[in-house]
């Protein structure tokens, strides 16, 4: 897998309806000032290299997730896509934010009531989130263009036994998708302050060099009524799958995924083991 080490991580809360709702979380978000309802929370770092705290250490895997050694801690897969990205500045702000490719990706997160920022549930170290080593190479990120074809499905599989985790969505069933979400995300980038759940991302980016690529996932999706309250546990197999629907079918990418056949053209498919 290409390692993102250089990149600063960053996630998007809020962007497909109902989501925070099943993840217990929209109440984190009830004090923000948010002028569009349909609107993103925020912006949320999830790896910064060189911090001092937490976020320092690089989270990211292929193969794997490492559960928090602390076992009483739930913790839960959240499919998503996410975006590799260049940021152009213009005296010390962003001015734009330039998705070259996409990939599927496992948000993987603490249900840990009482955190005051979103990021205390985002990464605990080695392994606590996952990208997909098959990457997508985007020409267009416009209304219109190819990707709007695309889905994400998520599974879990557990011994012989695999469920649908996730609901299988377009993407432009996000809620901001195409140019209205990169133009959100340089509001964000360059004005969000330190508020509520939310952090100042735009010093971040001051304290890291104003670094030059991003990774940005875009948004969890809606869970199944089966992934809405199964937790990971030891010896899962946690599976994303973005696909193109001209191409493959949505009982296509089920099949795959029961013969475990990972390397379908004109997908990008994530599996994770889950362990201690």
């Amino acid at each position: 897998m290409e390692s993102y080490s250089d990149f600063i991580g960053l996630g998007i809360a809020g962007n497909f309806a109902l989501h925070l709702e099943q993840a217990g979380e929209l109440e984190d978000f009830k004090d923000l000032d948010i002028l569009d309802e349909s609107a993103p929370k925020g912006l949320f770092p999830f790896y910064l290299k060189g911090s001092s705290t937490q976020l320092g250490v690089y989270p990211l895997s292929s193969t794997k997730i490492q559960l928090p050694a602390d076992r009483s801690l739930r913790v839960q897969a959240e499919p998503e896509v996410a975006l590799i990205c260049e940021l152009e500045y213009i005296d010390g702000k962003v001015c734009k934010v330039i998705p070259k490719q996409l990939a599927a990706y496992n948000d993987c997160s603490i249900r840990r009531e009482g955190a005051t920022k979103i990021s205390q549930k985002k990464n605990w170290g080695d392994n606590s989130k996952g990208i997909s080593g098959a990457l997508v190479d985007i020409d267009s990120f416009k209304d219109g263009a190819d990707l709007d074809s695309w889905h994400i499905v998520s599974y879990l599989r557990h011994g012989d036994t695999l469920h649908q985790y996730g609901e299988d969505a377009p993407l432009v069933g996000y809620s901001y998708f195409h140019t209205k979400l990169l133009d959100w995300i340089v509001v964000q980038l360059n004005e969000q302050i330190d508020i509520g759940p939310l952090e100042p991302i735009s010093e971040y980016l001051q304290e890291l060099n104003y670094p030059q690529r991003a990774l940005i996932s875009i948004g969890a999706t809606r869970y199944t009524t089966y992934g809405e309250s199964r937790f990971l546990k030891e010896d899962d197999e946690v599976i994303v799958a973005l696909y193109d629907s001209k191409i493959h079918s949505s009982s296509d990418i089920q099949s795959a995924i029961v013969d475990k056949q990972y390397d379908l053209d004109s997908t990008s498919i994530l599996t994770q083991k889950v362990y201690f």
